[in-house]
């Protein structure tokens, strides 16, 4: 934010005068009401669950000409009273941020040049490079000759953007693959 000198002193003395009318018994409570009112006025609002962990908690969207403005909790959930955690609170920034990353972007080996590229490339990449690694480093049988068959050289930690379903066919897929070394950023 670009702020002259002049404009400063403008702002502040602003900003007194407010809080000298505020001591004279000034009630700014229903001002700051209706100013959170306007943002979503017209707005209509449909209940749905916040995807982030096992609590289940009621989100309240916001959605005005078809489009996603505004999200906040529940009120009439019992279990978190209106109240949201950071992922909650954070729902509608998260999905519609305008720096989100929709695209793919791949970094070639030894480049430091992100360049974007197609879901096809990138799965097929990941998927390749996956196996490849399976089939050098997958041990079926341990030092003492107990089958094991595991994957030591893999490990996956899991985003708290992740809902609940994802995580569960993340894991079933990790394990199916040998991998045991699985962690998760939701239980921080």
């Amino acid at each position: 934010m670009d702020i002259s000198r002049r404009g400063f002193i403008k702002l502040m003395g602003a900003g007194t005068a407010c809080l000298g009318l505020s001591g004279l018994g000034l009630d700014v409570k229903p001002a700051l009401a209706y100013t959170t009112t306007m943002k979503t006025a017209g707005a209509k609002e449909v209940v749905s669950i916040c995807p982030y962990c096992s609590c289940g908690c009621n989100i309240i969207m916001f959605i005005k000409d078809g489009k996603f403005i505004s999200s906040e909790g529940d009120p009439d959930y019992p279990v978190s009273e209106g109240s949201l955690c950071a992922k909650g609170a954070s729902f509608h920034a998260l999905h519609m941020n305008p720096h989100r990353v929709i695209q793919p972007l791949y970094r070639a080996p030894g480049s430091s040049e992100w360049v974007e590229k197609d879901w096809d490339f990138m799965l097929g990449t990941i998927a390749r490079r996956l196996k490849d690694v399976r089939d050098k480093d997958f041990k079926e049988k341990n030092d003492k000759g107990q089958v094991v068959n595991r994957l030591d050289t893999v490990m996956h930690v899991g985003s708290a953007l992740m809902d609940n379903e994802e995580c569960a066919v993340t894991v079933q897929a990790l394990r199916a693959m040998g991998v045991y070394q699985i962690d998760h950023q939701a239980r921080v």
